[in-house]
C-alpha cells in the first residue's frame, strides 16, 4: 500500500544545452518550484558536465525534501537508447546513455528522455503559447539552431526522432552537400559569436547584434545572416502552414533579429503565421522537461 501523499512527490527536470544547463524541481503536478544553472564548459567534454549536472540535481532534491518520483531530460540530438546522434557541441555527447545515467545517479526509474527543441514545445503546448495554436512551430536560437513541429496537441518528431533538425538544412551553392550542420555554421549563438570574433566586436553574438542597430557593415553581416536562416524557415512554414511560431533562445530575444525575422516573413509568405516570442525567457525545456517527468 502507497502511503506517500502527492503533495510530497517532487520531479526533477534537467535541460542540456551547449553553453549552459538547467536542473529544477517541480511539483507532481510539473510546476517549477526551484531551479539553479551551471555552465556546460563543453571544451571540457560531456562527463564533466553531466557529473556535475546530476551532482547539482541530487543536491536539489535532497534540499527540497519530498520523495523524488520521476525525472525528465531534455537533450540536443536525437536521443537513443544507447546514445545520441546529432549533437556536435559538446565533444563526447553522442555516447552518453542518458536515462542510464539518470537511473544509476540516482536512484529512480521513471526516467524519460527528449530532444530539447520537442521539450520547449512541450511545454509550449501545456503552459505557453501553442495551447491554442495549431499548427505550431517552435524555434530555438540559441547555441545552436533547431525546430520542433506540433500538430493537433502533440509533438510531431519523425520516424527517426529528427523532425526539425534544420541545422542540416544546405546552405551555399555546392551540390550535392554533406551531412553537416551547414545552417547552424551560418546562424546560431555559436555562428554570431565567431561573426562577432572576426569583427572585433566584443561581446559575441549580443555584443554583435547591439552593433548592427545603425546602418553599416555590421548590420549588413547580420543581415545576411537572418536571411539565411528566414531562407529555410519559410520553406518550413510552407509545409507546415503554422498557426502561430514560438521562438525561443537567448538570440531570439534579441528585439532585431525577430524584426528582421518578421519582415522576411512577412513579404515571402501568402499566408504568414504569427511570430511571438516565448514566455518562459530560457525555460521553455526546463519547463518541458518537468512535463515529461509528469507524463513518465
Amino acid at each position: 500500500m502507497n502511503l506517500e501523499a502527492p503533495t510530497d512527490r517532487r520531479l526533477l527536470g534537467i535541460d542540456f544545452g551547449g553553453t549552459k544547463m538547467a536542473i529544477g524541481i517541480g511539483d507532481a503536478d510539473g510546476r517549477l518550484l526551484v531551479s539553479e544553472r551551471l555552465p556546460t564548459l563543453a571544451a571540457r567534454g560531456a562527463r564533466q558536465a553531466l557529473d556535475r549536472a546530476l551532482d547539482l540535481a541530487q543536491k536539489l532534491v535532497t534540499d527540497t525534501g519530498g520523495t523524488l518520483h520521476a525525472v525528465g531530460v531534455a537533450s540536443p540530438g536525437v536521443i537513443r537508447e544507447d546514445g545520441i546522434d546529432l549533437a556536435p557541441n559538446v565533444p563526447g555527447w553522442e555516447s552518453l546513455r542518458l536515462a542510464e545515467a539518470v537511473r544509476d545517479h540516482l536512484g529512480v526509474s521513471r526516467v524519460q528522455v527528449a530532444n530539447d527543441l520537442n521539450a520547449a514545445a512541450l511545454a509550449e503546448l501545456h503552459r505557453g503559447a501553442l495551447r491554442d495554436a495549431d499548427p505550431g512551430l517552435v524555434i530555438g536560437l540559441g547555441t545552436g539552431v533547431a525546430t520542433a513541429v506540433t500538430v493537433n496537441g502533440a509533438v510531431v518528431p519523425g520516424y527517426r526522432g529528427a523532425a526539425g533538425e534544420i541545422a542540416y538544412a544546405v546552405t551555399g551553392p555546392d551540390w550535392p552537400a554533406s551531412p553537416e550542420p551547414l545552417l547552424e555554421a551560418d546562424f546560431s549563438g555559436r555562428a554570431l559569436d565567431e561573426l562577432a570574433d572576426r569583427l572585433a566586436l566584443p561581446g559575441g553574438a549580443a555584443g554583435l547584434c547591439a552593433a548592427a542597430a545603425p546602418p553599416g557593415p555590421v548590420r549588413d553581416a547580420l543581415v545576411a545572416r537572418v536571411d539565411e536562416l528566414a531562407r529555410h524557415v519559410v520553406t518550413c512554414c510552407l509545409l507546415l502552414d503554422p498557426q502561430r511560431i514560438v521562438l525561443v533562445g537567448g538570440v531570439a530575444r534579441d528585439d532585431l533579429v525577430r524584426e528582421l525575422l518578421l519582415d522576411r516573413l512577412s513579404r515571402a509568405l501568402p499566408y504568414p503565421p504569427e511570430l511571438v516570442l516565448s514566455d518562459f525567457a530560457q525555460d521553455a525545456a526546463l519547463l518541458g522537461s518537468l512535463t515529461l517527468a509528469a507524463q513518465a
